[in-house]
């Protein structure tokens, strides 16, 4: 099936209010889901005692409000997330050459790296031009929704 096909119907699918839609052409199948945030539900932990002669672990005090900022605190510019959860490639195939590194000048719809989903290889855009200032995540690394990869400086 043309990745041009492919890519149409994940934009109607985006647009209306479907959920999942399944196409077959011939021999060859696409199937096209959109995760749906659900609400997260917090579990209880088991209580457990230690065995005797064992201290029962206790849990790490909170980090500091400075040392929360530092983890979460992002270069200035334009964040580029993933639109999926998957895993992340740099680049096209292993050992080839990565899509963008940092420095380099991107333009709006050069591609910066594949998020891999459920066997479909989705290529991802920048939407503005500029340079990228930072890579977020790992080659390999599996990427949540909304996860932030690069950011652009624009």
């Amino acid at each position: 099936m043309d990745i041009r096909k492919v890519k149409k119907l994940i934009e109607l699918l985006e647009a209306s209010g479907v959920a999942e839609i399944e196409i077959k052409e011939g021999e060859e199948s696409v199937r096209i889901s959109r995760a749906i945030a659900a609400a997260p539900v917090a579990m209880a932990a088991p209580l457990m005692q230690a065995a005797p002669g064992i201290e029962a672990l206790q849990p790490a005090p909170p980090a500091s409000p400075d040392a929360q900022h530092q983890e979460t605190a992002l270069p200035e510019g334009h964040l580029i997330e993933s639109p999926m959860v998957g895993t992340f490639y740099e680049a096209p195939t292993p050992g080839a050459r990565p899509f963008v590194a940092v420095g380099q000048t991107v333009s709006a719809g050069d591609t910066l790296c594949i998020i891999e989903a459920m066997k479909i290889l989705n290529q991802i855009e920048s939407d503005v031009p500029g340079t990228v200032t930072a890579c977020l995540v790992d080659n390999g690394q599996a990427v949540e929704f909304g996860e932030p990869l690069f950011v652009i400086a624009t």
